[in-house]
Formats: structure tokens, sequence, C-alpha cells
């Protein structure tokens, strides 16, 4: 540091902690480096002036803090500079402009991507954070040391949270254990995550932390005495095989004893018996020899031995896993792994910065991170709002990894549970848009299969295949969740829009008119009545049933538009049906409690949001309803129907052996599906059995029920309507 930013400090607690971080900055940024930090510093403490932390402290020292933990990590100039001005723009009237002017564009963007919105128009809390967060990974997305600002801000407001009250404390507490742990985890930066969960648990629950804590205390005298000797046993037995390892026996962290004794519901006593051993190695060959070596030493528990450097964690975690039984029956967890994959594993994404090479290790986990944003960018863009994305974010954050193959033996990494489908969206969009079923090592398997661990999958796509609504009951990825989410509210919304149209067009006709008919400037002016910006926006509305397409086409065909909107609903009109396809999609649904068929008189009722639900005519529910002339629409089937529809036949039959063998049999042969088989009552002569199969129309159905009727075994046969 140059004399002149020498002399500047004095004393003062903010001036101790600049003299702190210029400690650490010496040790690895050259002088003119430290001189723009100092500059950025000035500025900081001239704009944060006259404001005070709850603790009492000056507020400058907060960003010095958060600057001193990225100095840690050896955080280059920029993100150092960003740490100690990012709350500038949120609480002070510096502006991003001047940050640009004064410092760059580097820590203009860093310093915004960190800043809160404080002008949101959120009607809760929750939407709110919930924005910030989903801000803040946009900005991730330009620029990964926005998170790690973020992190070294969140560090140190747990660390001071002891003045503010339990409930603000418990509520920091779990949003932070929500969210930024976390994510921490995802980008491998564990020692910033073991901090905040310590900070959280003592947040959250005081009496237990300090329970916990006297106890771990208690019980340490004894332990380090097994740990030294265990430490000891290990040392001697790699010291007779030559080879040059560390060994470090470590203390398990309060929080992961907690988790462990609520998940397992254990004493701490059981769970104590558990000790961990670090040992670090030069390269990847003798971590591999170290793991013979231990397991010569002592017995490994089946089961319990998990290969990471094989496989990496999705973070870019790497070692080797092992559970043995010590010396005085105790189960030890070993992990082996070398020097580089300790760093990596404590700072993670941070090692970019921490250790600046070009190795492989590096390069990976700086991947494996942009790639996770990427995700999370793509995740946002189909979000339907900010809670949806906070939701889509922590199922990301929370994953136990499986490892699944390609066919051509690429490794994709999933969380647990997955399904076939949340497979094929992990290799990519298409592929989970048109699949159909799967192979899974050569076999053949529905979407909704589990993967396990280590199984080959190969994806079975159709051109004319769609993603299915009842997907999301299954799947589990985020990627999947939000692809299968846009895919069908954009293909409802172009259903819709036809099927709006075709309404709309069957109204007019009715008057005399269409759509040609009307002006663009009569179109314009319903627009702006109805408060739509679009014609298509119109079209979608009437075809999710939110606008009656018989007042739409009166208003239209009206002079005076203004006058036409006081039409009642009430108004009669004149009917012509709407012709139904049966292939409209989901904007047309066919009622379960009538099941009607291609052939049957039909009427149509306007359920808003969803479209029109198809009942039969002499469906109970039509019947009692259709006073309401507004919601209800005459329609017809179109005699190009398409497609199979489901209905329901009773039968009286003989209670014989194969009776229901024979009825089976004979449905399969006339090309009609069973979807159920409900056995309604039963005695030791007759059975009353409900059927449901699909049929193409009328006369289908005819044909099937009266094949049946010449069998002997059946004594009646009719159909049910609801």
């Amino acid at each position: 540091m140059s004399a002149q930013v020498s002399t500047a400090i004095s004393e003062q607690p903010e001036q101790l902690l600049f003299e702190k971080l210029n400690t650490l900055l010496s040790k690895y940024l050259n002088s003119a480096h430290i001189d723009q930090v100092y500059q950025a510093y000035r500025y900081g403490a001239k704009h944060h002036q006259g404001q005070f932390r709850k603790t009492g402290e000056a507020y400058i020292c907060h960003p010095l803090a958060v600057a001193i933990s990225l100095a840690k990590m050896r955080m280059d100039v920029h993100g150092i500079m960003a740490a100690i001005l990012h709350d500038l723009i949120e609480d002070t009237d510096v502006s991003k402009q001047e940050i640009l002017e004064l410092f760059g564009e580097d820590v203009a963007e860093l310093v915004d991507g960190v800043t809160k919105l404080t002008q949101l128009n959120c009607k809760t809390q929750a939407e709110a954070q919930a924005e910030n967060v989903r801000k803040m990974c946009l900005a991730m997305a330009k620029d990964m040391r926005v998170i790690m600002v973020k992190l070294g801000d969140r560090l140190h407001n747990m660390q001071t949270l002891g003045v503010m009250r339990p409930d603000k404390k418990r509520r920091i507490a779990k949003e932070t254990l929500d969210i930024y742990t976390p994510i921490a985890n995802r980008l491998g930066m564990n020692n910033i995550r073991h901090q905040l969960e310590s900070l959280c648990f003592e947040a959250m629950h005081p009496m237990r932390y300090r329970i916990l804590k006297n106890a771990v205390k208690k019980a340490r005298g004894n332990r380090n005495e097994i740990v030294a000797t265990i430490t000891n046993s290990l040392k001697t037995r790699l010291h007779q095989e030559h080879v040059s390892c560390d060994v470090q026996g470590r203390e398990k962290y309060l929080y992961s004893i907690y988790k462990k004794m609520l998940a397992k519901k254990l004493s701490f006593s059981d769970i104590f018996d558990v000790y961990a051993f670090r040992i670090h190695c030069d390269n990847v060959d003798t971590c591999y020899r170290v793991l013979g070596i231990v397991h010569n030493l002592f017995k490994p528990i089946p089961g319990k031995f998990k290969d990471y450097i094989a496989l990496p964690k999705a973070n870019g975690y790497q070692s080797l896993h092992t559970i043995v039984i010590g010396p005085y029956g105790v189960p030890l967890e070993i992990q082996i792994r070398t020097h580089q994959m300790h760093r990596m594993s404590e700072s993670g994404i941070a090692a970019h910065w921490l250790y600046k090479s070009d190795d492989e290790e590096h390069f990976n986990s700086k991947y494996r991170a942009n790639e996770w944003v990427r995700d999370l960018l793509e995740i946002q863009k189909t979000a339907g709002n900010s809670l949806e994305f906070i939701d889509n974010l922590k199922i990301d954050l929370f994953p136990q990894e499986i490892f699944v193959f390609t066919p051509q033996g690429n490794i994709v990494k999933l969380p647990r549970n997955s399904s076939v489908v949340d497979f094929a969206y992990a290799v990519h969009t298409d592929i989970g848009n048109s699949c159909v079923s799967a192979r899974i090592d050569k076999r053949l398997a529905p979407l909704q299969a589990k993967l396990g661990n280590g199984v080959t999958v190969e994806v079975i796509r159709a051109t004319w295949a769609r993603p299915n609504p009842l997907w999301l009951n299954y799947v589990v990825t985020t990627k999947a969740r939000a692809g299968i989410r846009s895919y069908l509210k954009h293909f409802k919304q172009q259903e819709a829009i036809s099927l709006g149209r075709r309404l709309l067009e069957k109204e007019l006709q009715d008057i005399g008119k269409s759509l040609e008919d009307i002006s663009e400037s009569m179109q314009n002016q319903l627009l702006i009545a109805i408060n739509l910006a679009s014609t298509d926006e119109l079209y979608e509305e009437i075809g999710l049933g939110n606008k009656m397409p018989f007042l739409i086409a009166k208003q239209l065909n009206q002079a005076d538009v203004s006058a036409s909107l006081k039409l009642e609903d009430t108004e009669i009109r004149k009917e012509t049906p709407l012709a139904i396809k049966g292939s409209e999609g989901m904007v047309v649904t066919i009622a379960k409690c009538c099941r009607p068929i291609p052939g049957d008189p039909i009427v149509g009722y306007f359920n808003p949001g969803k479209g029109i639900v198809v009942h039969h005519h002499e469906c109970r529910n039509s019947t009692n309803e259709r006073k309401k002339t507004t919601d209800w629409l005459e329609v017809e089937w179109s005699n190009d129907t398409t497609g199979e529809y489901p209905t329901e036949i009773r039968l009286e039959l003989l209670n014989q052996p194969g009776t229901l063998a024979t009825i089976v049999s004979t449905i399969s042969k006339l090309e009609s599906n069973i979807e159920n088989i409900n056995i309604a009552e039963q005695d030791g002569r007759v059975s009353v059995d409900y059927i449901t199969l699909t049929v193409k129309d009328r006369l289908h159905l005819a044909n099937i029920m009266r094949q049946l009727k010449k069998l002997f075994i059946v004594l009646k046969i009719t159909r049910t309507r609801g």
C-alpha cells in the first residue's frame, strides 16, 4: 500500500478493518490494485457517513467485512471493490451511473447485480424476496462474482444477527437455510456453507444449539484421545507402505450432527460414534492406493463406499468416501482426495480466483457452475411468476444424485427418483417434448419408470408426440417441469385461439355476417372497450370460455360499440350448432359424468378459463343447469370426427369360471380397448359388472353390445350415462 494510504489510516474500527483487508490483499494483489480498493473504500465511507448498523458500528464496517471474506478467497480487485460498494445504490443516493463513471462497468454491474429491488409491486414479503433472488440469479448468469459478493454479505449479516428480535432472526435464518446455503453448496463453497448453517442453527434453535455445543465440549476429551489413536494408526500404516499423505481427524459440524439426529431419530451418543478423517494425497493414483491400504487396516462396511472422483458431484466435488469399523468397534468415515480436490471442496467456484490456473479441475468447476446458471435462466424464462421460480430453484438445490448413461456412454446426472421424462429433458428439450417411451438397459419401459444408478437409457421418440399434463405428477427435475409447463401453456393458447375464432365465426354466421365483413376500426374499438390488446387475445378469451361469443358477435355487428356493451347476457340468439371434431385438445373436453360419444345428441358448457365441456343432451348435470342460457352452447358432432372415446356399459353375467375372460376377448376382437372393470355386485349365480371401454362412435358401440348379447353368459346389457 502506498505511503499516502498508510498515513490516512487511523485507529477507528472501520480503519482497523481496512488494515486487515489490506494485509490480506497485499499477499496477492499489486500496489496499483490496492490503491483502487482504497479509493472504493474512501468513496463508500464518505457516502455511508452518518449511517450506523443496529450493532452500533459505522455502516462501512459491514462492506469491509464482506470484502475481507472475499479476500480470504483471493477474489480479484473488481470483486473486492464491488463488495465495498455493494450497498451504495440501495442505501444511499449514489446511482449505478456514478459508480460506472468512477470505477468502471465491471464494478457497476456487480454492484447492481447484488442490489435488492427496492420498488417492487409485490403483495407479500415472500414475493419481494422471490423477485430479489430471481434478479440475483439473472445477474449470476452474467458474472458469477455476484453470488460470491451476496454470500459474503449474507455471512456477515448472519454473524451480526444478535441485536435483532427473535422472530426476525428466525425469518432471516430460515431464508438463508432455504436459499443461500444450498446455493453455496451447489457452487461447491463448503467453507461458507458450513459457517452459514452453524449460524442459522444458532439463530433458529438457540436452546438446542447451546445444549448440543455443551455436549460436544464434554465429549471432546475422550474423543480427542480416540481421534489421536486412529490418526497415528493411519499414519504408521501409510509410512510402512512408503506413501506420503496428510492425515487429519475432523470434528463433525454441529448442524450436521443435529440434522442426523433428527433424520435418523438418534441420540447424541449414537451420532458421535461416527468419526471423520481426511487423507490428502498428491495425485489420483495415490488416492486409490490409499483406499486399498485403509481397507486392509480396517474392515469396510458393505455398501458404504462412494467414488466421487470417477463420478464427481454436480458442484464439482471429488473425493473417495468409505466407512470402516475402527479399533474400538466405532464406525469411521474416511475421505481420500488430492490436495487440489480439497481446495476445490472448500472454495468451489471461488477456487477459480483463489488459485489462478488453467488446470482441468478449475475449468470443470467453473463449467459446471455456468451450466447450472444457464439452466436457471431457462427455468426463469418459463416460470409464471417469482414464487414459481423460487419453488423450482429450491427443488433444483436439494438433489440426491444418480448417474445415468446415454447409449453413447455419456453420463447424465439426475436427482434421485428421476423418471424417463426427466432424463429426456436433461438431454435436450426437444427430446423431452417428443418422447413416447424408452429402453432401460435394452428393455422397454414406460415414461414414468424411475431410473436407477448406472442404467443406460435410450429414449424412443415420435413426431406426433407432445407433452402430457400428467407428466407433471412424476417428474422431479426443474428443467423437465419448466419444459412441460411452457409447452402446454403455448399449446393450450394456440388451441384456444383456434377454437375462439371458430366460435365467433359461427355466431357471426347466425346473424348473416362473417369476420371479413367486420372492419378493422370496428374490431379495434371493441378491443379498446373490453381492454384487450389484439384479436388473438380476444379469440383466446372466447376459446377459454371467459367471453361469450354471441355477445362479442352482437357487439361487432352494432354500429355503436359502447351501446352494444350494455347487452344483457339473457338476450336470446338464433342457434347454429358448433361442429365438434374430437381433436380440439385441451380446450374441448368430454364430460366424464355422461361420457358422450360421436352420434349422441350433445350440448356444450362454457367452463371459464378451461374452454368447452361437452355433455350428453340427456345428462342430469346439463338438464338441471340448462336455464343458464349464456353458459350453454348448442354443439353437434362433426362428420369427420376422429379418435376413440370412453363409454361405460353395465353387464349382468352368469357367475362362472372364464366369464370375464370371454367378455374381454370378445371386446378386444371388436377393436376396442378396456380402460376399467368394476364388479359392483356378485353372488353365487349372477355378477353385475361395469366396464369402461373405448369406441369410435355409436355404431361401433352398438356392434359391440350386439356381439356381447349373443353370448349365453350375458343376461342383460345396457349403456350407462352417469
